[in-house]
């Protein structure tokens, strides 16, 4: 199975999907967890990404219920900033 990325993309939608069942597994309920698992996806890419710059996201991310698109451009956009 080849995972599924286009030429802008940097995370794989495999990789995408398993956060995305990491954060509904923990139930999104704390901004700051969901936030702490933004960081520790992007880290363990390579990426530094601030705490607060993170909270923001996952913020987003929450109330936009967690779909793929909207967690990949808030990803997208921490990966840039760093």
């Amino acid at each position: 199975m080849t995972a599924m990325m286009n030429d802008k993309d940097r995370f794989t939608v495999t990789e995408l999907t398993a956060l995305r069942s990491d954060l509904l597994q923990s139930g999104m309920m704390d901004s700051r967890e969901a936030a702490e698992l933004l960081q520790v996806f992007l880290m363990g890419r390579g990426y530094g990404v601030s705490q607060a710059a993170a909270l923001d996201a996952a913020g987003r991310v929450e109330m936009a219920g967690c779909a793929l698109p909207v967690l990949q451009h808030e990803l997208e956009n921490l990966a840039l900033v760093m």
